[in-house]
């Protein structure tokens, strides 16, 4: 199991940072987190959400980051394909790959917020063809050959894409996996899986047991290909003290806020999968948390936080590695703690977590 960092760059209220506090402490971090081990820090691609998230431009930060760290893997969580051309998006990750010395790891998907398709001139009623074609152009850009294409949205010629990758066969792809559709397209293209923060973790065990039988059937049991990602990757945010008390207080105030936020953007996403969860259809319990005041003990209970003492975070995260998840990416504070808290539990995590989880 691998450890990463997961980061939204939140400008929450109560702490009053500027956006420059935020950026520079987030990078000190990253540095951080290279020493200490963790193995990549992923960035998402938001617009428009103020205070949420104000990651609008996650290449560039993680180009800066590539210039601080030397092993630490860097990550977009991802490029929501629709709202970009895809000769752009295979020259900005090849770019980051050439910056990183090989260190760029490509995580795709359709995005969800309608303001953001609008803006950008996209009918969101055909996100799915956009990023059906974008995917296979980045993929068949990485190949370094020229490069044809003639399809519904783009048609080009003889196009070399420059700069070209350095790990080969390419860089490790990733889809934002979410509906159920979404984990069977991903076993068949041979990719890996990033679960988002906002689902429990009834369903998202679910979603693992699908992933991994249509992985099965279209791939057999032998390992993967070059080339090919098998793997999944759960956003968690976490919070870590020697105290499981303390570590409720310092945490109820941010994570509620977060957690908050998240659900407010993603409620009507969570609404449309209502149906498609066995679990979720006899139980109903999702429902009443996306429909009211979001608490740190719901939070808890249904496995979308780890928030408590280090005994608290092991069982927690050895109850994800059980059930197949091979990285776990670290919403260390929620993205809505000080950074010495954050590099406080950062550290913990590090030396009394991770080496317990066998």
């Amino acid at each position: 199991m691998h450890f990463d960092l997961f980061y939204e760059l939140s400008l929450p209220p109560f702490l009053d940072r500027p956006e420059t506090q935020v950026y520079a402490e987030s990078l000190d971090e990253l540095t951080l987190a290279e020493q200490l081990g963790f193995r990549t820090a992923w960035l998402v691609e938001h617009h428009f959400m103020p205070a949420y998230s104000h990651s609008t431009a996650p290449d560039m930060f993680l180009a800066a980051a590539s210039q601080r760290t030397k092993t630490l893997r860097l990550g977009n969580a991802i490029f929501p394909l629709p709202y970009h051309h895809p000769v752009r998006v295979a020259e900005r990750v090849a770019t980051l790959d050439v910056l990183s010395n090989g260190r760029a790891e490509f995580g795709f998907g359709r995005g969800f917020s309608p303001t953001e398709y609008k803006t950008f001139g996209v009918d969101m009623g055909e996100s799915r063809t956009y990023t059906e074609e974008s995917m296979e152009i980045v993929r068949r850009s990485f190949g370094g050959e020229p490069l044809s294409f003639t399809g519904k949205h783009f048609a080009f010629e003889g196009l070399e894409i420059l700069p070209k990758v350095v790990q080969r066969p390419h860089p490790p792809i990733w889809t934002a996996a979410v509906s159920p559709d979404s984990f069977e397209m991903a076993a068949r293209l041979g990719i890996g899986v990033l679960v988002g923060p906002f689902k429990p973790w009834f369903m998202i065990k679910e979603d693992i047991g699908q992933y991994r039988a249509a992985w099965k059937r279209h791939h057999g049991d032998g390992p993967a290909a070059s080339g090919q990602n098998p793997k999944v990757a759960m956003t968690l945010g976490v919070f870590c003290h020697e105290s499981a008390k303390t570590a409720r207080e310092m945490a109820r105030e941010p994570f509620e806020w977060f957690y908050g936020q998240l659900l407010n953007q993603t409620r009507p996403v969570l609404e449309n999968l209502y149906e498609s969860y066995e679990y979720y259809r006899k139980m109903g319990k999702f429902r009443g948390l996306i429909n009211k005041a979001v608490n740190l003990t719901l939070l808890d209970t249904l496995g979308m936080a780890a928030v408590g003492d280090p005994e608290h975070c092991i069982k927690r995260v050895q109850a994800l590695k059980k059930e197949g998840v091979d990285h776990v990416l670290c919403a260390f504070g929620a993205g809505a703690m000080p950074t010495q808290a954050v590099q406080q539990t950062m550290r913990l995590f590090a030396e009394q977590v991770i080496p317990a989880i066998d």
